[in-house]
């Protein structure tokens, strides 16, 4: 998708605004699962919501384009209700990201927040694997660089991520480690999947994201009650919700979408740039809120992270120009040899 020709004050708003979205909402999460005080809230009831307000908001955003009640009708009975094989295509990427999310509850649960975020960043090689398998797309060395320096980073974290001296639940790390490695895998698979969805016909974003987002609402229930049905009945389905709960399920809500509609006004140095300073925000926020001890590992694996995504991203023309200026400067060097 070409980026769009908008205004740089436009861009670093679109840079500024999905950074602050992933780095609160990683930190906001980490503080209702360990900090806030109260009854504890039902991670599936938050990811169920979630899925509501993404389809409210779709929903609006569609009725918007078509600009007619007519129009979004005719639409919807073409593409939602009289479309059950399109309903079920989508219903994969709605499973995989519905495991996502309730891991990403889990990891939050037993992993300080920058870790959490530095570890997550491990998508960005899952989604260049499914990539070359699902897409038939291909990397240049620079990008396979980049992937094996941003797994070197993310072990040095994994290695000593240091300790949070005001969390006071307790918490299992390699809980939260496998949580996450199962949050990027199906993080790589659901995006390269609906990437190649959106790809096959001409249907709307938004329509898409209205018939994954329906199935997403129904698979997400049949987690609440298999999780925790006995105890929402009981107590209710918005038991130990708080402010900072719908603040958090919000941020889940606006942050995809938000993200989805703004990366055509981007490019992926920018997208780089976001992620990194959203690292780096998620780390001060845990110095602050939740005392973290940082390490000298977690320290140059972080900084090894941020460079990895700068470098995966750099555009296809840079990394080949530089490539053409490397085997030019070999081939002087072995004309100086002979």
């Amino acid at each position: 998708m070409a980026v769009e020709n908008v205004s740089a004050i436009f861009k670093m708003y679109c840079l500024t605004v999905m950074t602050m979205v992933a780095a609160t909402y990683t930190v906001a999460l980490r503080y209702t699962r360990t900090i806030s005080t109260g009854d504890m809230y039902y991670a599936t009831t938050a990811v169920c919501l979630a899925e509501v307000i993404k389809l409210v908001l779709s929903l609006g955003m569609l009725t918007k384009e078509t600009g007619s009640f007519p129009r979004l009708k005719s639409a919807l009975m073409e593409h939602v209700f009289c479309s059950p094989k399109e309903l079920l295509k989508l219903s994969v990427p709605s499973v995989v990201y519905a495991i996502q999310n309730n891991m990403a509850f889990l990891a939050l649960s037993n992993l300080d927040a920058a870790v959490y975020q530095v570890t997550y960043q491990l998508k960005i090689p899952c989604t260049a694997l499914c990539m070359v398998l699902m897409l038939n797309r291909s990397l240049n060395r620079l990008q396979w660089f980049s992937v094996f320096m941003l797994c070197g980073g993310v072990s040095l974290v994994q290695w000593k991520p240091g300790e949070a001296t005001k969390v006071q639940v307790e918490q299992n790390p390699f809980v939260g480690f496998v949580a996450i490695a199962i949050a990027v895998l199906c993080s790589g698979f659901a995006g390269v999947y609906f990437e190649k969805v959106l790809k096959s016909s001409d249907t709307s974003l938004w329509v898409r994201n209205i018939q994954m987002y329906l199935s997403g609402i129904v698979i997400t229930l049949i987690g609440v009650f298999l999780n925790d049905g006995n105890k929402v009945l009981e107590n209710g389905f918005f038991f130990g919700y708080t402010h900072w709960v719908y603040f958090v399920v919000l941020l889940a809500s606006v942050g995809g979408l938000y993200t989805s509609v703004v990366v055509k006004y981007t490019d992926n140095i920018m997208k780089g740039f976001s992620a990194a300073a959203a690292i780096v925000l998620s780390t001060v926020a845990s110095v602050l809120l939740f005392g973290l001890h940082i390490t000298i590992p977690f320290a140059a694996g972080a900084l090894l992270v941020c460079v990895s995504i700068y470098l995966y991203g750099l555009p296809k023309s840079e990394t080949m120009k530089r490539s053409r200026q490397d085997s030019d400067s070999e081939s002087k060097q072995k004309l100086i040899n002979v």
